[in-house]
């Protein structure tokens, strides 16, 4: 690989460890140390994701304009600026703000982040785009389990620590990402691509199949935010939850030969999904059953297990269907689904939780992946019948 994309992978990996921090204990710290309802705490998540989408977008389309360095300067500086402000004020509603900026900030980075790592290293292909995933998911292996041991001590330190990481960041980016060149008007952002699709019919078919990779998200974002506050009423404590997404980070890096191989038993992308989301289904019916922190553990195994078939086979499938020249439209629509999730998941779980009890939010998130494997079993019967119609004629 470049040295460029190990500078990209470096700050990458730095970038999230940071936010890996906080993210996991937010829900936690709204709820317990704010003393907000897990609704409210649901809300505010949502308020971040929401801002984050709106980074995304705005970072897309700067990357276009000005480039990827001052792109991820202009990200960073927003974030750390944010994040000084959370360290010295983090009551309520100071907290929501801050956090919201933050949001917005880091979502400005991610997609010149990508963009910049295609640009550096074009021939690897897919290799540099994993090799981001992979540091991203390292990030949160090293962050989540720092976070809970930290906080443990002191949320206080929690704020202070994740500034600290986000300035090393923006020192790796000043003084790595200046001479890494990008070819302006490649990229192209989801408020480009406005024009019509031809093929309805895969648009379609994307649109089923990402309306099943929403309730996925849905499901599984609750364990950052209302399976989070259940694990403190169970007495599990910040340090151990926070391991429960080091094992995540550290599965997904090291378990990725494994994989690779599990993947070529199944047929299609299809089978491979579906097997995640009933693998999905074990995992919660698992957590609703656990009491103790080793049953939570079995459960988070389980549900990263399901997490490796189904999210790299929705942007591989969403590839494959896109009609040429509208790539990008195509993963815009899967990335902002899985967006959706994050924004839907803690406000419909907090919602649940607060009226019925943590066992009707397992019930109902069981019901949801069901929905899941529907849509994803009939996503594509459109396209076979046009497929059938063509030959007919």
């Amino acid at each position: 690989m470049p040295r460029t994309l190990w500078l990209l992978i470096i700050g990458m990996a730095v970038n999230v460890t940071g936010s890996s921090f906080l993210w996991p204990l937010n829900t936690i710290y709204i709820h317990d140390h704010l003393g907000k309802s897990l609704s409210v705490a649901g809300l505010v998540l949502m308020v971040n994701a929401a801002a984050s989408v709106a980074g995304n977008l705005i970072g897309g389309s700067l990357y276009d304009k000005i480039g990827g360095y001052r792109s991820i300067l202009l990200g960073i500086i927003i974030t750390v600026m944010a994040l000084l402000g959370l360290t010295l004020w983090h009551g309520w509603p100071a907290y929501v703000v801050f956090l919201t900026i933050v949001g917005f900030g880091s979502g400005i980075v991610f997609p010149s982040m990508f963009a910049m790592a295609g640009s550096v290293w074009k021939e690897g292909g897919r290799k540099a785009f994993n090799a981001i995933y992979v540091a991203q998911n390292a990030g949160v292996a090293i962050g989540a389990a720092l976070g809970g041991l930290v906080a443990s001590y002191s949320f206080q330190l929690i704020f202070l620590a994740n500034t600290v990481m986000y300035i090393i960041f923006l020192l790796i980016a000043v003084f790595g990402y200046r001479g890494i060149n990008t070819v302006s008007g490649q990229q192209t952002s989801i408020l480009q691509e406005n024009g019509m699709v031809k093929n309805h019919t895969k648009l379609y078919a994307l649109l089923i199949l990402c309306a099943g990779y929403l309730l996925c998200w849905v499901g599984y974002v609750q364990w950052q935010s209302t399976i989070a506050a259940y694990t403190q009423e169970l007495n599990i404590s910040l340090k151990q939850y926070s391991l429960l997404w080091t094992i995540n980070g550290a599965l997904i890096v090291l378990g990725q030969p494994v994989i690779s191989a599990m993947v070529k038993w199944f047929k299609t992308l299809k089978v491979q999904m579906i097997a995640g989301m009933v693998i999905f289904i074990g995992s919660f019916a698992a957590a609703a059953a656990a009491e103790q922190f080793s049953a939570f553990v079995t459960a988070m195994v389980i549900l990263t297990i399901g997490e490796m078939l189904i999210w790299p086979a929705v942007p591989t499938i969403a590839n494959q269907l896109a009609p040429k020249g509208r790539e990008g439209f195509y993963q815009g629509i899967v990335n902002s689904t899985a967006t959706g999730g994050r924004m839907i998941g803690p406000l419909l779980g907090g919602i649940l939780v607060d009226l019925y009890g943590i066992s009707m939010l397992f019930a109902v998130l069981m019901i949801l992946f069901v929905f899941a494997i529907l849509t994803t079993l009939v996503y594509d019967r459109k396209l076979k019948e046009s497929k059938e119609l063509a030959h007919a004629s």
